[in-house]
């Protein structure tokens, strides 16, 4: 019980139900320990919502860590580097984290496991990926089959308590100062709409759960109404693991009607994303399918014209209010309504014609829930180039999307050019003759967009 146990955390910064931690307390005295690694993850290094959000949730945790006499190392550098070192300052301490999917994790937790004692232990999604197989033994590719195996195999394991006690180390080991590290824009500070609509950690996180546990069964229809915003809100919490979705399915699971069951599905949906790139490790930086290559695509790398297209759709100036709106909140909060998020993809990808890796990029750096699995996963579901994914041509219709779902006052919220409009006609100004002077005409016409993409891809086809 003497030799300290270091506890990597990663996204898993929480006390309760953190397998790695809990097993750790039993062991020794415990040394939690990030390490802020950009190289590991090369172009899917932390983006800047991302570090936002690390910043406050490292400072949360290391509160939280203080209430039980405990704190937290922080340290900089390749990280298979750095906890080596620190195992070898400590005595051979053995490490213990929780087990990460994404490709550069994977690489690094092989490479760690050849220098010191890892333990590795399953805690970020309700099943462990790789759990859930084929009747041949095989990973499934296609969510509705996977999602059925998962049911038939909840409820999952039980939640873990917060540790008993958090013994010490004689003495802590050094530790970089979390301000040094510099997440926070300062130059400028553009995060002022992300801290006016987010709170950050695990007490956060559960407040939140407990604020929506009563409206969980009007999700299914109140998730798809960007006015009133069914959402949980609770993604970018689950993705830097401040709560589990062990904790999430276990709080909910006495709850009755469709909103919890297609809730429950969303949960599995982020098991399934998982088991998709432990497949596939490229999978947020390659088309699955054939066909969808340079040749397919508008880059942006070829002229001004395409780029300008891109950067209009960024920062929410298409000339379609409910894909503005879309790109503005995303910039401002650091978040997107789930069905927004699917419309303003479709967007970029069938009717501006650019390749869906573009829009992945921009959402990893603009999300503060931008996760590997789920991001790359559900921007091949939109382009049709994934394993599991919607056809290429059944193009979305914005406009008809946003008067369907009732986006009026969404729009209102995110396009103060448009506020004063009714809602007869704030979903498409241009056709009734009330555009702003200052809100700009479409970029491309429905129709016109419609027919290209639809012809662009019988080409692809052969047809």
């Amino acid at each position: 019980m003497d030799t300290p146990q270091i506890v990597w955390l990663r996204r898993d910064l929480r006390l309760a139900d953190q397998p790695a931690l809990y097993a750790a307390a039993q062991m020794g005295p415990v040394v939690p320990v990030f390490v802020l690694d950009d190289a590991a993850a090369g172009d899917h290094a932390y983006g800047g919502a991302s570090r936002w959000w690390l910043h406050h949730s490292l400072a949360s945790f290391a509160a939280d860590l203080a209430k039980h006499h405990s704190k937290i190392v922080l340290r900089r550098g390749h990280a298979a580097e750095q906890l080596a070192a620190l195992s070898k300052e400590l005595g051979g301490a053995p490490v213990h984290a929780i087990r990460h999917y994404e490709p550069w994790w994977r690489k690094v937790q092989g490479a760690l496991a050849k220098q010191v004692d890892l333990q590795l232990y399953d805690g970020n999604y309700l099943l462990p990926p790789g759990a859930v197989t084929t009747g041949s033994g095989t990973p499934y590719k296609i969510y509705t089959p996977f999602s059925k195996a998962v049911l038939e195999q909840l409820p999952p394991r039980d939640v873990l308590p917060v540790p008993d006690t958090l013994s010490a180390p004689p003495k802590w080991p050094d530790s970089d100062d979390l301000d040094g590290w510099n997440l926070l824009p300062t130059k400028p500070d553009w995060a002022g709409g992300l801290a006016d609509f987010w709170h950050v950690g695990e007490a956060a996180a559960h407040d939140r759960l407990e604020e929506w546990k009563d409206h969980v069964s009007d999700y299914d229809e109140a998730r798809n109404l960007p006015s009133k915003d069914g959402s949980s809100r609770l993604s970018p919490h689950l993705h830097w693991g401040e709560i589990s979705p062990v904790q999430v399915w276990h709080a909910l699971k006495g709850r009755r009607g469709q909103g919890w069951a297609t809730y429950e599905k969303e949960l599995i949906w982020r098991d399934y994303a998982q088991n998709v790139i432990c497949q596939f490790p490229k999978y947020g930086v390659e088309p699955y399918r054939e066909g969808y290559d340079g040749n397919f695509w508008r880059s942006p790398e070829r002229g001004h014209l395409i780029a300008d297209d891109l950067e209009a759709w960024q920062r929410g100036r298409t000339g379609y209010p409910i894909v503005d709106a879309g790109m503005r909140q995303l910039w401002q909060t650091g978040w997107m309504h789930n069905r927004v998020r699917m419309i303003t993809a479709s967007f970029m990808i069938k009717h501006l014609l650019i390749d869906w890796t573009y829009g992945e990029r921009w959402f990893w750096d603009c999300l503060v829930d931008a996760d590997y699995g789920n991001n790359s996963v559900n921007w091949q579901w939109t382009s049709g180039t994934g394993v599991d994914s919607n056809m290429f041509v059944r193009i979305m219709a914005p406009l008809g999307q946003s008067e369907k779902f009732n986006a009026a006052a969404y729009i209102r919220e995110y396009v103060p050019e448009l506020t004063h409009l009714k809602d007869a006609v704030i979903h498409d100004p241009e056709e009734h003759g009330c555009r702003p002077a200052d809100y700009p005409a479409k970029i491309i016409a429905h129709r016109e967009a419609r027919e290209r993409a639809l012809s662009t891809y019988r080409a692809m086809k052969g047809e």
